[in-house]
C-alpha cells in the first residue's frame, strides 16, 4: 500500500498527517518546523513513504531539499490550488490543512512546482543587494 505524508507549514510550527492509498489517516503530529525533526519522524514509521506534499511558501527551499537530502521524494504544490481545495473545509486548523494536504497529494489533483537551486537563490540575493 502507498503512504502520502501532507505538510502544513508555518514558521514556527508543522502540522504532519500520514495517509495510506484508501485515505485512511494513520498518524498526525505538530513539530517544530526542523528538517531534521520531520525526517526524523517520518524515518519512524514503519512502512515506505510514497511522496511528501506541502504547498509553496517561504520554508519551501529548506524543506525540499532537506527532505528530498534524507532520501524522500518530496513535491512543492501550486498554493493558489492548494487554497482553493481547502477552502471547501469547514473548520480551518493547521491539523486539518495538513491532512487536506495528504489526501490532495494521494488523489494527484496538484501542480507541481518547480524548485529553483540554491546556487540560483544565491545568484538572485547577490544580484538585488547590488
Amino acid at each position: 500500500m502507498e503512504y502520502y505524508v501532507g505538510l502544513d507549514v508555518s514558521l514556527r510550527s508543522c502540522a504532519l498527517c500520514i495517509v495510506d492509498g484508501k485515505g485512511v489517516v494513520l498518524f498526525e503530529r505538530e513539530l517544530t518546523c526542523d528538517v531534521n525533526e520531520i525526517a526524523d519522524c517520518l524515518s519512524g514509521f514503519p512502512h515506505p513513504i510514497e511522496r511528501i506534499g506541502f504547498e509553496a511558501g517561504a520554508m519551501s527551499q529548506n524543506l525540499f531539499f532537506g527532505l528530498t537530502g534524507a532520501g524522500f521524494d518530496v513535491v512543492c504544490m501550486e498554493a493558489r490550488q492548494v487554497n482553493a481545495a481547502l477552502t471547501a473545509m469547514r473548520n480551518k486548523t493547521d491539523r486539518r490543512d495538513a491532512r487536506g494536504i495528504a489526501q490532495i497529494l494521494r488523489a494527484g489533483w496538484f501542480s507541481p512546482v518547480h524548485m529553483k537551486s540554491r546556487e540560483a537563490h544565491g545568484l538572485r540575493a547577490l544580484l538585488s543587494t547590488r
